[in-house]
This record gives C-alpha cells, structure tokens and sequence, in this order.
C-alpha cells in the first residue's frame, strides 16, 4: 500500500493467485481481512492512508477484495520499518539513493531542487551583480554590513536557514557558480553537415558564470553560427539571421531555469547545418505530459529561479504554453496596442520588471517589424503591427 501510494495509486486483488487464477476469499473470512486492511492502512503506514475496498462475488461463496489505493497526497509514505518503497511495474522496490528520495519529496512539492543547501557562502556572491539587481528592481541600496546582507539573502529565500546560499542563489548571484557547481554549465558545439562526428567540428566552447552570463554567451553563439538570409537588403548591408532571435532566448531561458537540477548533468547546445538541438537534462516535472504541455498546463519545477528571473535577469515569459497561435503575443505589445503613448518607465513599472528588460523586448519587435515609433521621442506613440508567422 505505501508503494502505491508513493507511485499513482493502484488496486490490489485479495483473492487472485499469482498464476492468474481466481480461488476468491470464503465469505467468513472477508470481514476479517478487511479489518486487517482497515488496520495497516491507519496503523502500519505513516502518514496513514485512507483506502478503499469493494467486494466482488466471483462464484457461489467465494469473494474477491478489490483494495483500491489513491495517489497519496503527502508523500513520502514509509512502512512500519520505516522503509519507503515504490511500484516498479508489477513488483516494489524501495529507495536507495539520495536523488531518488529528493524527487519523490520534489514530486510532492515538500522540496524543490533550487532550494538545495550548497557549501558557499555569502563571501561567494557577486556583490556588484547582486547590487544592480536590489537597485534595479527594489530600488534598494546594497546593504552595509554582512550581517545584513546574509539577513536580506534569507528573507528572498536565498540562503538557508545557516547562512548557506542555496542553488537558486548560486546560478543567479554567485561570483563563480561553476567552482560551486561545475556540472551545470552549457556546452556547445557547430558540428560539419547533420551528424555528430568524434573529431571534427567547426566552433566549440563552455558556457559557464551566472545564469544571465550563460544565456548571453549561448545566445552569442548561437546568433554567430546561424545562417544569415540577405532578406532583399543591399549587398553591403549585414545579413538577418534565417530565425528570429527571440525564437532562441526563450528556448535557452526555458533549458536554464526549467531543467531538472536533481541530475548532476551540462546542457548541451548542438548546431548543424540543417537544425540546432538544445538538450536539457531530466525529464518532464511531476507527471507533465507533451499532451498536456500542448493544452496549456504547465508545471513550475524551480519556482525560486523562476521568481528572480521574472523579475528581469532573463527575458523570460512564462507563458508554458509551448504552441503558438500565429501572431507574437506579448504583454508590451498589448499594453501598447491600447495606451500606445505609454513610456518605457511606465511599461517597466506596469509590468514589474526593469526598464532594461522593457528596451531590449522593444528592440526585438521593432526588428521582426511588431512595433515601430511614430513621431519623436517625447512627443509620438508607438503604433504595434499585426503580422502572421504563417
């Protein structure tokens, strides 16, 4: 019973034999084992389980027990021993490892992976990268003492309860995240024509730092290596890129703060002539499916990272959705649409985000020809410009 509720719930068949055969249960013991059931479901499995049994006549005077099991609620569950175990196919199997144990309280949104305590402390954070983002965003001066900062640190829940900055904190604001936690870094690679090859590649480089360090040399990479089209543009004048821009920044946001931080792994960035693949480790968060995905339900794996980098350390969206309906939409873009007069402090601080963040995601429509300026500076509008993708 803990196995199943520690996996997606199940049914156990009392009365069924191994071999498929189907003696069922004598009438007189029926009360009896549903007692026991009653029993090791309150007293034998903490936290105890609320079950479920039917009583199933299969022939005269004999009875089969269907014990029905729900996805527990407040995972982990352990037996009497103190043992957790889960389903694996037709058996169990009980846990083992440290990663095991940390997803299955992750699953039950008892633990996330960017909450993980690491061995840096608050001298490891990058005081200027750390003070831009308080100025920028809270309007807040950089504290004075270290007792405050480590103080700050704590009520942003970015350090734990012992001073330690925890993972969320060391991808965002530490000094060298990749002397911290050296396996999560980006690795890229233009390889010759559609194939990996063992040898021969035409660029290649490590990406490592802050998480905005990381996207914005994966982004630089991947811009210089992309084929350029001349777009009807004179001979002189520098090619487009044949994709968007935008198109890969919220790829490479989404491998960077949605990746699962439990497998000890790089994200690899891979471009050949006729694709580019960006692999992020891990699977698909607590039991989110690609079908799923595509009817708009999204799963937060890293809520902490995906806090801060909203707040305009990444241009991140956080729409999910993972489909497009034909036309770009965008908040900036809406906003305008119906207050086209509106300035970029006024956009920043409707938004929440930075006034930097609100510039570089005009710049983008204003290149892919969403947005254009009318009029001077101070005195004209925006006007935004309806264009399918097809």
């Amino acid at each position: 019973m803990a196995a199943f509720a520690n996996s997606d719930g199940g049914m156990i068949f009392i009365g069924v034999a191994d071999d498929g055969t189907i003696p069922g249960l004598l009438r007189q013991d029926v009360i009896r084992i549903n007692q026991l059931i009653s029993n090791a479901a309150s007293q034998l499995v903490r936290s105890p389980l609320a079950v479920q049994t039917q009583n199933v006549q299969v022939r005269k005077g004999r009875v089969v027990i269907v014990l029905t099991i729900p996805k527990g609620m407040d995972k982990p569950y352990f037996d009497k021993n103190g043992v957790i175990w889960l389903k694996c196919g037709a058996d169990k199997r009980r846990i083992n490892s440290k990663e095991e144990l940390r997803r299955l309280f992750q699953f039950s949104d008892q633990f996330r992976a960017d909450e993980l305590p690491t061995k840096a402390g608050v001298d490891q954070l990058d005081k200027l990268r750390f003070r831009d983002f308080l100025r920028d965003f809270y309007k807040l001066d950089y504290p004075d003492s270290a007792a405050e900062v480590a103080r700050l640190l704590q009520n942003m829940n970015l350090t734990t309860d012992d001073g330690h900055l925890n993972l969320a904190c060391v991808l965002l604001f530490a000094e060298r995240p990749e002397w911290i936690k050296p396996q999560f870094v980006v690795k890229a690679i233009r390889y010759p024509g559609n194939e990996i090859h063992v040898s021969d590649y035409i660029d290649t480089e490590d990406f490592s730092g802050p998480l905005r360090k990381v996207f914005d040399d994966s982004m630089a990479f991947v811009m210089r290596n992309l084929h350029k089209v001349q777009a009807g543009r004179g001979v002189n004048a520098p090619g487009q890129p044949e994709i968007p821009e935008a198109v890969f920044e919220e790829l490479l946001v989404n491998a960077l703060i949605h990746r699962d931080y439990l497998v000890s792994a790089t994200i690899r960035l891979f471009i050949f002539d006729n694709r580019i693949e960006i692999i992020s480790p891990g699977h698909l968060p607590n039991n989110l499916t690609v079908e799923k995905i595509r009817a708009g339900i999204s799963n937060i794996r890293n809520p902490i990272l995906v806090s801060f980098v909203a707040k305009g350390l990444l241009p991140y969206h956080g729409l999910g959705s993972g489909k497009s309906s034909g036309k770009i939409k965008s908040p900036i873009l809406d906003l305008l649409s119906d207050r086209p007069r509106m300035t970029i402090p006024e956009l920043a601080e409707t938004l929440g985000v930075t006034t930097r963040a609100v510039e570089k995601r005009i710049a983008i429509f204003r290149r892919l020809g969403l947005l254009r300026r009318v009029g001077s500076a101070k005195g004209g509008y925006w006007e935004t410009i309806e264009k399918n993708e097809g």
